[in-house]
């Protein structure tokens, strides 16, 4: 870590702290060169990833667009935020795990529904009619029916 001070290569680790949420370490060095010290912070770096839409554009993952898709199909239902935010964060780390620069709405839609239905059938469905573009009653009744056969 090059000092900031005099600009030596050289410094020692004197004190680590884990920041408060846990996402990064906060190091404090001193210069083995002018005996200055500063701070440095570690954090993981994520790769970023493009989410490739049905129309072939392209825009970067954002979670919070999983998040409010997550809640518009449990509105009114009795499905907490922390279970949400936890089943978001899982289709976050299987994005990530992938180790694909790009990913499909496809792929991600697939796994919000998988949560979904074991979170709540009925926010299930909400997502499904309009994540698979139902046209007819009957392609909705037979989603209906895959989820009864189910149980």
């Amino acid at each position: 870590m090059k000092c900031p001070h005099c600009g030596f290569q050289e410094s020692k680790v004197v004190d680590s702290r884990h920041s408060e949420d846990g996402t990064s370490i906060r190091r404090r060095r001193e210069c083995l060169n002018c005996q200055k010290r500063f701070t440095t912070y570690e954090t993981v770096e994520s790769l970023p990833i493009i989410v490739v839409k049905r129309d072939n554009s392209r825009q970067p993952f954002d979670r919070n667009k999983i998040l409010n898709g997550m809640l518009r199909a449990c509105e009114k239902r009795p499905v907490s935020m922390q279970d949400l935010e936890n089943a978001v964060n899982e289709i976050e780390a299987s994005v990530q795990n992938s180790l694909e620069r790009e990913i499909t709405t496809e792929f991600i839609g697939e796994q919000v529904m998988e949560k979904l239905k074991a979170l709540d059938d009925v926010a299930y469905v909400r997502f499904a009619s309009v994540y698979r573009q139902f046209k007819d009653i009957h392609s909705f009744m037979q989603e209906l029916n895959k989820i009864l056969e189910e149980k």
